[in-house]
């Protein structure tokens, strides 16, 4: 982390994201503020808060990207949640406690992976004994001097070749752990789906797991093999306290659609379930609260926010006071344009244009994009966001879907085996959807 600079941060956004210069920019201070933090003694370091922002633009623009990057970057734990499906404490919907309980569960599963990976090798060789086990039986009855021997220069033979993958296409029947049928479904009350789900959890650990026979392949019994060899050497208290702590100190919400739960214009006299009932549940995990999960405490006062939303009907000013004034750093998307998404079919190490060039490359085809074909594309895609709902970059999706249709389609029994993408084919393919109002609706 010492090393992500924020100049370095949106360096490695740039590979990925074309544009949003000021998105990239305070997201990279948000970040880098987080190591800052960890820097300063306490009891300072427990009295900073993290800047939480609210990304403000049209669906396609880059959100979520931004931000699943940012923690792709540091390896934190990253969940996106949608403020529309949250529902007041007391009515049918998601309680909004569930986004830091899907939070903790992706961080477990992260820091087991990475213990599992320590123990990767140790489990490897235990995966192996048990495969040679299956291969030459250890004989049950007391064997004489001689024999012993015999058996140890086989059982080493077998082992050589186990670890040379000569025997990976051999068929073996192998003892497997598997978990008992689920007997029982666990009914909770209305709006506490997550506590169904932790007795359920918790239910189902305490059924034993039980032996059961398959028929495999060497090879794919060792991964099933190095798998419990491995779940025998990690320490599940320790992995649980490390998630916990990494979920606390480098955790990221995304909140997502947070335009959908302002307050505009509700003028009705029944209960608003959805809106500003939301926002005040959501407000204290924001502020800093202790939420319970299965595997413990957390404490959410740490966890950065990112907010985001089109705010077409609404604006950030609709949000309950006290809501807005924790999330300090507001942040406006810039529209996509012509240009733009030339350099996001281009330009990023993801771009559709690679992907597409990779697929059909897996079938012996190349796959060529002229200028002019990739200037159609973006303008066509730009004159679609225009004229109908502005999807923002997911527009090109769509038209490269379409687009390609009949290419995918005829591979891999078609002899061609070079495709050219230039404006002339780009035009004959999508001249009749792009101008048919109707189909465009539909298709594009």
């Amino acid at each position: 982390m010492i090393e992500l600079t924020p100049k370095k941060i949106v360096k490695e956004l740039d590979k990925y994201i074309i544009g949003q210069s000021s998105a990239k920019k305070s997201v990279a201070i948000a970040l880098r503020n987080r190591w800052r933090r960890q820097q300063v003694e306490n009891p300072l370091r427990s009295e900073i808060s993290p800047n939480n922002i609210i990304l403000i633009g049209t669906t396609g623009v880059g959100k979520t990207e931004i931000s699943r990057r940012l923690a792709g970057l540091v390896s934190a734990p990253f969940v996106k949640v949608e403020a529309s499906k949250f529902t007041e404490v007391g009515y049918v919907g998601r309680d909004v406690e569930s986004m830091i309980r899907d939070l903790i569960e992706v961080s477990v599963k992260q820091v087991k992976i990475e213990k599992e990976k320590i123990v990767v090798e140790k489990a490897r060789i235990s995966a192996e004994e048990r495969l040679a086990q299956y291969l030459l039986p250890k004989p049950s009855s007391p064997q004489e001097d001689d024999a012993k021997e015999r058996y140890e220069r086989s059982h080493a033979k077998i082992l050589k070749k186990l670890y040379s993958g000569e025997y990976d296409d051999k068929m073996i029947t192998v003892n497997t752990k598997s978990r008992p049928a689920q007997v029982m479904q666990v009914m909770a009350p209305i709006g506490m789906d997550d506590m169904s789900g932790n007795i359920q959890d918790m239910l189902n650990n305490m059924m034993p797991k039980k032996d059961k026979k398959r028929r495999l392949k060497v090879s794919d019994a060792r991964e099933i093999f190095i798998k419990e060899e491995s779940e025998k050497l990690i320490d599940m208290d320790e992995v649980i306290k490390g998630a916990i702590d990494r979920a606390e100190q480098s955790g990221i919400v995304f909140l997502d659609e947070i335009d959908k739960i302002a307050g505009y214009g509700s003028s009705s006299g029944g209960p608003d379930v959805s809106r500003e009932g939301v926002q005040r549940d959501i407000l204290p995990i924001i502020e800093g609260s202790t939420v319970s999960t299965k595997y413990g405490q957390v404490k959410t006062d740490h966890i950065l926010f990112v907010a985001a939303g089109a705010f077409h009907v609404s604006k950030p000013s609709d949000l309950i006071p006290e809501l807005q004034g924790r999330f300090p750093i507001r942040v406006e998307m810039d529209s996509l344009s012509e240009s733009d998404f030339i350099k996001i079919l281009t330009k990023p190490e993801n771009a559709l244009v690679k992907q597409y060039s990779a697929l059909l490359s897996s079938e012996g085809v190349e796959l060529i994009f002229a200028k002019d074909g990739i200037k159609e594309i973006a303008r066509i895609s730009t004159e679609l966001n225009e004229s109908m709902e502005n999807i923002g970059a997911r527009r090109l999706h769509t038209v490269m879907t379409s687009l390609l249709e009949d290419i995918l389609f005829e591979q891999p029994n078609s002899k061609v085996n070079r495709v050219v993408i230039d404006k002339k084919t780009v035009e004959k393919q999508l001249s009749g959807i792009s101008g048919d109002e109707d189909l465009r609706k539909y298709i594009l």
